[in-house]
């Protein structure tokens, strides 16, 4: 595809390549807005102007460098296109001004007063105040103020999720943060954060070097080599809190930090929380101290860009890493230079821990397997599941339904499976519609919530609760939940106790909906009141909806 293809297709690109969630209870109830002051966002716009005016100058010392080679290429070509254009004849300054209306170029019309001008691209960020700007109309110099909001969407609950998603649209590059409410059925954007490059990996953590209490805090890697971390907390930031690495400046002989490459993968280490890993293009993994923003140590072992990484969800010490040279690998963090190392069937997609049995973990290829790793046994992963047709690019795990997991692919299709025997068992699939998916996250709160991330343009991103399948409800309904992550507490001990079939409830209250005893006396038989737990939301009026609704 040429340059002019790739600008076309770039202009309909509209996909979220990464999700991730926030835990219940750790946002805090009312998030602050930052409003800054007239001479702290013209502080702000200057500096961004000059941080603008140096990257172009870097990318033309580039473009300058590159120009001598293409100078001297296919002289030949260069000499018929004089010979061509000058078989032309050139139009005069005079026709050439006439039929543009040059003439009156540079004289501006004079308008009504607040009537908008034509808007100079030089100038789209010289004023502070919307008010001062000669280019906004009077409507939009009224867009400064505060508009009335309700404040009772923009406060968090204790009983709301945030998931945070990437967003790719165009050449915009933003990070959503949804408020989610299982139990009132609610999902909306809270606030956006726009971010600097295509994000590629987002991974919440709660460490705030910078204060003595805990955080609700995201680390965003994206094409750049440099990590930023934004406080969740605050809205209409234009700063990240802090950024790990930087970026090096050949002109000014500044040396880099951390990867020289684009961010994959990040993991914040649960178990030493000022600890976090990060997996690059550069084929490196970096230990973060977010104490000081400096990199502990780097792992170099592997041969291939590492495309997933994730630390042992009890073992603060041990790593897992998957890389597109084939291979799982495991590290002892205490001492880098050594791992063991497993071959797989395809470049590495993800890799995660099953919780359930901390010896044990997940690998997706870009083969369509899942490989299921043992890591105290040296030989080869202990089954190898065909899941999908195309690459497996999104592997989740429930926090507390054992051997349940959820498989996402570039094939469009979801799929659920039961692990917990000796070999994999399918459990069901649905076409969610939404192109082809990127990635798939486990609610931590709400054992059977999944969230999806895809390409379609006018639907990408979907919150599902998977027992909405009757398969699932058969299959896990009865198994006994755990909370090995000691996250919220589902209330329940299985599935079904939350939510009894709607059909036995149906033919129960239909022939059991009063009933007479043998000595004349009749009892009203009630419903009994249905749970509010995620499962609520997929709730049926009538039987066509829930025709709708099936895998």
């Amino acid at each position: 595809m040429d340059f002019m293809d790739l600008e076309k297709t770039q202009a309909n690109i509209n996909f979220i390549p990464c999700i991730t969630w926030v835990k219940r209870g750790v946002a805090k109830p009312d998030p602050e807005r930052v409003k800054l002051t007239s001479e702290e966002l013209t502080a702000v716009i200057k500096q961004t102007k000059k941080d603008l005016s140096e990257l172009e100058n870097e990318s033309e010392g580039e473009e300058k460098e590159n120009k001598v080679v293409t100078e001297n290429t296919k002289p030949e070509v260069v000499s018929n296109v004089k010979s061509k254009s000058s078989e032309k004849k050139d139009k005069t300054d005079a026709e050439v001004m006439a039929e543009y209306g040059l003439d009156d170029y540079d004289e501006e019309e004079e308008g009504a007063e607040g009537a908008a001008r034509l808007l100079g691209l030089g100038d789209l960020t010289a004023y502070s105040d919307p008010k001062e700007d000669p280019y906004l109309s009077a409507l939009d110099k009224d867009i400064g103020d505060e508009d009335e909001e309700d404040m009772e969407d923009f406060k968090i609950r204790g009983t709301d999720n945030l998931i945070l998603a990437g967003h790719v649209e165009g050449d915009s590059s933003t990070l959503e943060v949804y408020v989610y409410n299982d139990v009132e059925d609610a999902l909306y954007i809270h606030h956006d954060i726009l971010l600097p490059s295509f994000p590629l990996a987002l991974e919440w953590l709660s460490f705030d070097p910078e204060s003595d209490t805990r955080g609700n805090l995201v680390a965003v890697g994206t094409m750049q080599p440099v990590i930023e971390v934004w406080d969740l907390d605050l809205v209409d930031c234009l700063e990240p809190v802090f950024r790990l690495g930087r970026k090096a400046r050949k002109k000014k002989g500044i040396p880099g930090v951390g990867h020289k490459d684009a961010v994959l993968s990040l993991s914040w280490n649960t178990n030493c929380d000022h600890v976090m890993a990060s997996g690059s293009v550069d084929q490196s993994v970096l230990l973060w101290d977010l104490t000081n923003q400096t990199v502990a140590s780097k792992i170099t072992s592997h041969k291939e860009k590492v495309q997933s990484i994730a630390f042992h969800p009890l073992e603060g010490h041990t790593l897992v890493t998957g890389c597109c040279d084939n291979t799982v690998r495991v590290f002892d963090c205490r001492t880098v230079d050594q791992h063991k190392k497993w071959v797989v069937g395809g470049e590495v997609e993800r890799v995660i821990w099953d919780h359930f049995n901390p010896y044990c973990c997940l690998a997706s290829t870009d083969q369509g397997q899942v490989q299921y790793i043992d890591v105290r046994k040296d030989s080869g992963p202990v089954w190898t599941l065909s899941a999908h047709t195309q690459a497996v690019t999104g592997l989740s795990m429930s926090t507390q339904c054992p051997g349940c997991i959820t498989t996402v692919s570039q094939d469009k299709v979801l799929k659920v499976w039961d692990i917990s025997g000796e070999s994999p068992q399918f459990v069901c699939e649905r076409d969610v519609k939404l192109g082809q998916l990127q990635t798939v996250v486990a609610c931590p709160d709400a054992p059977f919530v999944v969230c999806m991330g895809g390409d379609k343009s006018s639907d990408n991103m979907k919150v599902l609760d998977i027992r909405d399948s009757a398969q699932v409800r058969s299959r896990f309904g009865k198994r006994q939940l755990q909370n090995p992550l000691k996250t919220a507490e589902f209330g329940f001990a299985t599935a079904d106790e939350a939510e009894p079939g709607e059909d036995m409830e149906t033919e129960a209250v239909i022939s059991l909906g009063s009933m007479t005893l043998g000595s004349g006396v009749t009892v009203e038989v009630k419903k009994a009141p249905v749970s509010g737990g995620a499962i609520s939301k997929f709730k049926k009026k009538n039987k066509e909806k829930k025709t709708k609704k099936k895998f």
